[in-house]
């Protein structure tokens, strides 16, 4: 086991790799090659080994890195996955959000909880995995666009199945306070253009308006809302029990007196199970096709109604002796088991045949908010519990 000091030491260089991780302006979406080649220029130092994946304009990078083992042994792999981007800011910082700041036993700034605090504790013990005399890999896995229905992780999933990397276990380190996390929803998230004809306020019934064709969609969408909640299952897990649905936001129109010809609206949803996305995507393409679509294209021929997926992402399944929790539990000494409404990645790498569990330093409570920030004394329990890997690790 790790001395104190040395414990002391990866603490202290974990605060300056978080913050020069907070530094790089990650926004999903955006070019993230700089974090990434910060991190691989760690963890290539130490002889591990790496690989990236792309998208498709090569802007946004994932990294998969390994250190390998030192013996032999039949004992699992080890993937610490993270994400490396992070929700836009809001107005009414009290700090910088991509300058960390410490206040007290708070380290503020944009991803400090969500959840480039997770990756600053891989990389800052990072050393001590290529230091030891392990037993089996420890690889690293840093995906893009996580916040984003997860657009990069399955590029990355892809290339471990080509690799024939799936006989794992997966840590997914989001924000859970350290504690097991072993299930949750899938994340479908879409976005549906309406166009339609531009006209003379004066004369709405020689055009066809976007926004009240989109405003009825909407509507339908709120009506099945309250179907999936007539589907919810008995012995449902989670909370709320059913799946849930949302308007992220309806855009369109150019002025008051102008017919729009143009809107799309933002909308989620977070099924339970698979089956009930089916339904809920099933029921709204009919009555687009059934009953919005003629009646737009009856004045405009070219009327059009086209939904896009963002990403569909899947839950996370509870399973019965898994692997991943048992080891995390051995270390933790924690047995407990929970379950979270919001999204990750670990219904991805689950899909694979990774046993998987969800477990990190900080709180989602302070995730996606203004002012977030991580717990100093969080990114001690996630140092401690690497340090638990390391010894699990070791003949």
């Amino acid at each position: 086991m790790s001395t104190g000091n040395n414990l002391e030491k990866i603490y202290t260089n974990s605060i300056k790799i978080l913050k020069d991780l907070i530094a790089f302006k990650t926004v999903s979406g955006e070019n993230n090659t700089q974090l990434i080649n910060y991190c691989d220029n760690i963890l290539n130092s130490l002889g591990a080994v790496s690989f990236r994946t792309y998208d498709e304009d090569e802007k946004r990078v994932n990294l998969f890195s390994t250190i390998k083992a030192k013996k032999a042994s039949d004992k699992k792999p080890i993937i610490l996955s993270g994400h490396t981007d992070v929700v836009p800011v809001s107005k009414g910082w009290a700090t910088d959000p991509f300058d960390a700041t410490i206040k007290e036993d708070k380290l503020f700034g944009r991803g400090s909880c969500d959840m480039k605090g997770f990756i600053a504790c891989a990389l800052a013990y990072a050393p001590i995995f290529s230091s030891s005399n392990l037993d089996r890999d420890i690889h690293f896995s840093f995906t893009f666009d996580e916040e984003t229905a997860c657009i990069g992780a399955p590029i990355l999933i892809k290339e471990l199945k080509k690799r024939e990397i799936h006989d794992c276990i997966c840590i997914v380190g989001e924000p859970t306070n350290m504690k097991i996390i072993d299930a949750h929803k899938g994340c479908y998230e879409y976005t549906t253009y309406f166009e339609g004809l531009a006209g003379h306020s004066s004369q709405p019934d020689k055009g066809v308006s976007a926004v009240e064709f989109a405003a009825r969609y909407v509507n339908k969408l709120l009506e099945l809302k309250e179907k999936l909640k007539e589907r919810q299952l008995e012995d449902s897990i989670f909370d709320p029990p059913y799946s849930t649905l949302q308007v992220g936001g309806i855009f369109g129109g150019i002025a008051h007196n102008v017919i729009a010809d143009k809107c799309h609206v933002n909308w989620e949803t977070r099924p339970v199970v698979k089956e009930d996305g089916i339904f809920l995507n099933n029921e709204i393409d009919k009555f687009t096709n059934e009953i919005l679509l003629p009646e737009m294209q009856k004045i405009y021929p070219e009327s059009s109604i086209t939904k896009t997926i963002i990403g569909e992402i899947t839950g996370f399944d509870r399973v019965p002796n898994s692997e991943a929790c048992e080891f995390v539990s051995s270390i933790t000494g924690d047995n407990s088991r929970d379950v979270v409404s919001f999204g990750t990645e670990a219904g991805l790498f689950q899909e694979i045949g990774i046993s998987t569990v969800v477990c990190g330093p900080g709180s989602i409570k302070q995730a996606h908010k203004i002012d977030e920030f991580i717990k100093l004394s969080e990114i001690k329990k996630c140092i401690s519990f690497l340090d638990g890997i390391k010894n699990k690790s070791l003949n």
